[in-house]
């Protein structure tokens, strides 16, 4: 199956409505030859601007999710529409979401670990749940950005069968070379697909870094971004994974040891 990633420029330079309109029509562009597509995260207002995500919350069914699952249902293709601010109740959550080719939310999930470094926990309330969904990647697990440094999570979505990841993100350059190495290890302990996808741009003092990836459960990189705004491609082939799993079953030989110290 054909992938792609849009690393989207979210500096703040531009406006918030301008950029939606410019993504979605990139949408259009990019789908012909797609069958599974993902955005970055906070990407309508950027991954470090939460005055404006404040701004711009919304509910789960609001005018960009609703927005979003039009492109999926018109270019008949898997939309991970990234993240966005969500308005549930008194709460905000850093929400992503993944509409099948009809349109329809497949699932949405609420980042757990919230960025604390960045007080990201001043604004959004963490979810509660690990995600997981069936798509063409296989049972695919959901996860946003910060969740990438904590390979529990990962692992326990691989335990559960997962055999996908998929991880909109706001990484800046700073640490770039820490999500080099990150997303790598997630696919290869867990011997599973990574598709990540990095912004770039200027939001404030940050500046994030690009470098978007699918990696294959071999650890192989398919297809990397550089630090400019682009779309990645490539072909995915399911039974890749499978076959690595049957014939290096790493898991069953995990072993849930007491700590002891001597």
């Amino acid at each position: 199956m054909r992938v792609k990633i849009l690393q989207i420029d979210c500096s703040t330079s531009e406006s918030v409505p301008k950029r939606v309109e410019r993504v979605l029509g990139l949408i259009d562009q990019q789908a012909p030859d797609c069958e599974f597509m993902l955005l970055p995260e906070l990407w309508n207002v950027g991954a470090f601007d939460l005055e404006a995500s404040r701004e711009h919350a919304q509910p789960i069914d609001g005018a960009l999710p609703t927005a979003l699952a039009r492109k999926a249902r018109e270019r008949g293709i898997w939309l991970h529409g990234g993240s966005f601010c969500e308005k549930a109740g008194a709460d905000l959550h850093n929400t992503s979401v993944l509409f099948n080719p009809q349109g329809e939310l497949a699932a949405f999930y609420r980042k757990v670990h919230v960025f604390t470094y960045a007080r990201e926990q001043d604004t959004m309330t963490p979810g509660k749940t690990y995600v997981m969904v069936e798509t063409p990647l296989g049972l695919t697990g959901l996860a946003t950005c910060y969740d990438a440094r904590f390979p529990e999570m990962f692992r326990a979505m691989r335990i559960a069968g997962a055999q996908a990841f998929v991880i909109p993100s706001g990484w800046p350059v700073p640490r770039i070379r820490q999500w080099d190495a990150l997303l790598p290890a997630r696919a290869v302990e867990n011997q599973a697909w990574v598709i990540a996808c990095n912004q770039i741009g200027a939001q404030g003092r940050h500046h994030l870094g690009g470098s978007s990836v699918i990696i294959d459960p071999l650890g192989n990189v398919l297809a990397q971004g550089g630090e400019t705004e682009t779309v990645l491609g490539a072909e995915i082939e399911i039974q890749i994974g499978k076959d690595w799993r049957a014939e290096f079953p790493a898991i069953d030989d995990l072993v849930d040891s007491p700590v002891i110290t001597v």
